[in-house]
């Protein structure tokens, strides 16, 4: 009995021991204790606004956000979005998160500074917990849970369906996959709170060859058709060729990233509430909007918000199409069509746009009854050449306003406006020739042949 407990003496001493041992690694921050630190995925030994610390919680944070400015002062994240768009099933101790930046402004038509959550500016997806599928002909594809799905492989007549719930997050990651079909969506999203559709650095094709059916009431007119919000990134190319249109969310829509090469009869991308874009390269082909954000039953909505990303757009009819505002702080783009920037509220504030159109090159237009129609430049450099004939470089149905930015024209009418026009910076170039007037073809309009001064943006 008493050599029992002399062992189980020596055996409590022993754990207090190592125990004591343990905690003298972690608190020393050496050791062990920095390859458990290092292996939540830390980069940096410092947090987001640069100050060194070793406490584990804190440089797992800054892990994450390293590589993406947007949480530097102008951040443009809703912490009640980033909170919701978490990854409830946790992260792997090996994913390191590769981010892009969104170069948002809050004083702009758009208070764009919570647009994008850290999630939609996520490029890679965590793979630790996923579900794989490989896709074979004629076998649909349906998820009914939040998490993230991979879908892999070349097949036929197959529709990705997710049919969740109304709080849950699906992301697809698309790697490698290619899927043609006849007549339905290879992608539909009947329910769901937000979708994500994420490219791996691969390329991915996705095509419907014949004419949509109907699934009940829902017209599926789409490649990738979803009911609700939907969000496109990744590091890879998405091909897709479409009788229709190629891209419809019936929510809001994101582009924060990724390569997309577009073939379609109808709309490039279409939403209804808005279309945001923050990076990506767009290649738009052959369509007839490129991008197009219009609700039929809400006239309020239907804006398009782009802050960065490569374009090129051929359209038959509108590059880009807003019901509402459509407001532009960055990207490049070469714009080839009938109207290359429509929408009753068009404000400019950066950018490099080029524009060849035949009838307007930028149109601000009655489309909605909630907002005063108006051009208004406040900075980029656009330039605009127009066809021959009964054409407008620059056209308003309302007020003009040149604040900042230069105006390249070269154009028989350069300046359209039923309104008033004012010149309060910036430069503008006609035909070769560098003037401060804002001429207008409409000799009778009350703005004459356009004021000067005033208050940028005045009369909104």
């Amino acid at each position: 009995m008493n050599r029992n407990k002399k062992n189980w003496k020596w055996i409590v001493l022993g754990l207090i021991l190592a125990l004591s041992l343990t905690g003298c690694s972690a608190l020393k921050g050496g050791g062990e204790a920095s390859t458990v630190t290092q292996s939540f995925g830390q980069t940096a030994e410092s947090d987001a606004n640069g100050n060194s610390s070793n406490d584990k919680e804190t440089s797992s944070t800054a892990a994450e956000t390293t590589e993406s400015s947007h949480n530097s002062e102008e951040n443009n994240t809703s912490d009640a979005e980033e909170e919701s768009d978490s990854d409830e099933s946790g992260t792997s101790s090996d994913y390191e998160k590769i981010t892009t930046n969104a170069n948002t402004t809050s004083n702009g038509a758009i208070d764009a500074s919570d647009l994008f959550s850290n999630r939609d500016l996520t490029q890679n997806a965590d793979l630790s917990e996923a579900v794989y599928y490989t896709v074979s002909d004629g076998e649909d594809i349906t998820i009914t849970a939040a998490g993230v799905y991979v879908i892999t492989g070349t097949a036929s007549e197959v529709t990705v369906i997710v049919e969740a719930g109304d709080e849950d997050k699906v992301q697809l990651v698309l790697d490698s996959l290619t899927i043609t079909n006849t007549d339905s969506p290879c992608i539909y999203v009947k329910n769901a709170d937000k979708v994500f559709v994420t490219l791996t650095d691969s390329d991915n094709e996705l095509s419907v060859t014949g004419s949509f059916t109907a699934d009940g009431d829902t017209n599926t007119d789409a490649v990738i058709f979803s009911k609700d919000d939907l969000v496109l990134n990744g590091l890879g190319t998405l091909t897709i060729d479409s009788t229709d249109n190629a891209v419809t969310s019936k929510d809001d829509l994101k582009i924060t990233g990724g390569t997309y090469v577009i073939d379609c009869e109808s709309d490039a991308f279409e939403a209804n509430d808005s279309i945001r874009i923050c990076d990506g390269t767009i290649d738009i082909r052959s369509c007839s909007d490129g991008l197009h954000a219009e609700n039929d039953e809400d006239d309020t909505v239907g804006y398009i918000y782009i802050c960065g990303g490569t374009f090129t757009i051929d359209a038959d009819d509108d590059a880009i199409h807003g019901t509402t505002i459509v407001q532009i702080d960055g990207g490049s783009f070469e714009i080839n069509a009938a109207e290359g920037i429509e929408g009753t509220w068009v404000q400019i504030n950066g950018g490099e746009i080029a524009i060849n159109a035949s009838d307007d090159g930028i149109n601000a237009a009655s489309k909605s009854s909630s907002y005063t129609i108006c051009a208004e430049f406040n900075g980029g450099y656009v330039t605009i050449n127009m066809g021959q004939g009964d054409t407008d470089a620059i056209d308003s149905n309302g007020d003009l306003y040149v604040n900042g930015g230069t105006l390249e024209i070269y154009a028989q009418s350069p300046f359209d406006y039923d309104g008033y026009a004012e010149y309060n910076g910036g430069t503008i170039i006609v035909n070769g020739v560098e003037t401060n007037s804002i001429t207008n073809s409409m000799m009778g309009g009350p703005g004459g042949f356009g004021g000067f001064g005033g208050n940028p943006g005045g009369g909104r």
